[in-house]
């Protein structure tokens, strides 16, 4: 990518604003692993700011895993399974990205897959009435933007927040806090798939039945409408899952 093609950071933002624009050009695959990124010299021309704001800016990518500064060979894009994704500062970064990293889309994909299947179960055993008008208040939300595309991103917002919502209602600790700090990461994955999905009301319509199944206390059922879900997701970003189905751990078993 060159270097030009970048926005130019509002001068009265500070090095967090530009440690903003640096790390979205690195989370949208701009650069890529092994990518040698700008001399710091090149950064201050292009933005016009100081060099000791560069550096701040950097140090910020640094610290979160994304470059790495080495005297003699300059500063190189890190591989994404280095990258500090549960850091706070990270999770700020891809709430603002329109379009994630393939890599990344995959990998938090492959995350969902293999823990909200088992959140579903938990879910539908441990949902309070509280959490269940949680889960079909975004659904409602859901229904109520579906049919007009101007409100794609209202939608995805509500679908998000269904989500969520059963991270909350497995009532788990660890859980929960995952279901947080990857929302942004999960809010850029579902964005990409509603704007890839021609129509909506097959994923609604696996929504519902993943609702239902939680709101009758049906773990099973919870689990299998998860993945149907899940599936959609895959279909509407063009990944290919694999076949890959994940196995019901032995503490929910009958």
């Amino acid at each position: 990518m060159s270097l030009s093609e970048l926005q130019l950071a509002p001068k009265s933002g500070g090095s967090r604003a530009l440690a903003t624009i640096l790390a979205h050009s690195i989370l949208s695959g701009r650069w890529g692993s092994g990518d040698l990124f700008p001399r710091e010299l090149d950064l201050c021309e292009h933005f016009g700011v100081s060099r000791n704001r560069v550096r701040n800016a950097l140090a910020e990518l640094t610290s979160n895993g994304l470059i790495e500064r080495t005297a003699g060979r300059g500063t190189v894009v890190r591989p994404l399974e280095e990258w500090n994704l549960l850091d706070p500062q990270m999770s700020e970064w891809m709430a603002g990205l329109e379009a994630p990293h393939p890599q990344l889309v995959r990998e938090v994909f492959a995350f969902r897959l293999s823990a909200e299947p088992f959140i579903g179960e938990l879910a539908a055993l441990s949902a309070t009435d509280q959490d269940l008008a949680n889960i079909e208040r975004a659904f409602e939300g859901m229904c109520d933007s579906a049919a007009d595309p101007a409100r794609r991103e209202e939608h995805a917002e509500h679908d998000v927040a269904f989500h969520d919502a059963i991270y909350r209602a497995s009532h788990n600790l660890v859980w929960r806090q995952m279901g947080r700090l990857l929302r942004p990461a999960i809010i850029a994955l579902i964005q990409r798939s509603h704007h890839q999905a021609d129509s909506l009301a097959d994923s609604l319509e696996r929504h519902r039945q993943l609702l239902d199944a939680i709101r009758l206390r049906q773990p099973e059922a919870a689990r299998e409408a998860t993945e149907r879900v899940l599936e959609r997701t895959a279909a509407d970003l063009g990944l290919d899952p694999d076949g890959r189905k994940v196995r019901r751990p032995a503490a929910l078993s009958p």
